[in-house]
């Protein structure tokens, strides 16, 4: 019973009416008034609370003001954010790609062959697919595989001149550089081009057209560029300064490709070291280029 008082007296109380008034201070004429209660006074208030509160957060979140926020990034830094990501991104997937390319190089030039990037996706239905086939391979098939895959076996052994194809002879090679040559083609010393000593900076040109395969930096050779030509040809060009080629670009025969340096670990000066290799092997470029 009490309680009920109590609720119906604090109701009375929150709705008993008040008269706001304003005067003229000179005249004492009352120029404004309303009557309020303490619940009118409280809801507009709330109200107004709630509203101001929307329009602040409308205000921040579509204008610029939300850059002035300590701690929050403004538009150019969230652009470069999103850019860097993408480009990491695009980084990463790059250097897959290469990895994959020198590693299918270094495999052809050991004389093994390159797995195949297919063989990675390991779904069902290629794992069928390539069982099936093995099942479809005849013993003949698989015995005139071994016998290929024997006669083509790669290795770092200089052509006899009986199996140098005829066209070698025929081509005209652009000398990549003019110098003196102070260290000559030795198979013994797994030596397997020349070096060649000329000017700091000189203009390394390409012997024939052709495309460049593989540009980059090695620890022993420093910067590297290679670059296959027609017939099975492919030339490799060592410790440069600098290259001027990308890879994948087509050069023409003579065309700047890099300059003379002296990078890498295997190097005692600027010079060139020179490879020439035909259908995988070493081909002393002595016998086909003049360098002086």
């Amino acid at each position: 019973m009490e309680n009920t008082q109590g609720k119906k007296a604090f109701i009375k109380k929150i709705r008993h009416k008040y008269r706001l008034a304003i005067f003229n201070e000179q005249s004492y004429e009352e120029v404004f008034r309303v009557r309020l209660s303490r619940l009118n006074v409280f809801t507009v208030v709330s109200f107004s609370i709630v509203i101001i509160i929307g329009l602040v957060t409308l205000l921040i979140a579509y204008t610029g003001l939300k850059e002035y926020i300590p701690g929050y990034p403004s538009a150019k830094q969230r652009v470069l954010m999103v850019r860097n990501a993408s480009r990491v991104d695009s980084l990463i997937l790059e250097i897959h790609k290469r990895d994959q390319f020198v590693k299918s190089i270094q495999t052809v030039i050991r004389g093994e062959v390159p797995e195949s990037i297919e063989q990675e996706d390991s779904s069902p239905t290629n794992a069928d697919a390539i069982e099936s086939a093995k099942l479809d391979n005849t013993q003949r098939d698989i015995e005139f595989r071994q016998e290929v895959e024997a006669e083509e076996k790669f290795n770092l052994a200089v052509l006899d001149d009986k199996s140098k194809d005829l066209k070698l002879n025929q081509q005209y090679f652009f000398p990549p550089i003019k110098g003196i040559v102070v260290n000559k083609y030795n198979e013994s010393t797994n030596h397997f081009g020349v070096d060649i000593v000329s000017k700091p900076g000189e203009t390394v040109s390409a012997i024939l057209d052709g495309t460049v395969i593989f540009t980059g930096w090695t620890v022993e050779t420093g910067y590297v560029m290679i670059i296959q030509h027609g017939s099975d040809l492919i030339s490799s060009y060592k410790h440069n300064s600098k290259l001027l080629k990308e890879m994948g670009s087509f050069v023409k025969a003579g065309e700047a490709i890099a300059n003379t340096g002296n990078s890498g670990e295997l190097t005692t000066g600027p010079h060139l070291h020179f490879e020439l290799w035909y259908k995988s092997a070493a081909l002393n470029p002595e016998e086909y280029i003049l360098f002086e």
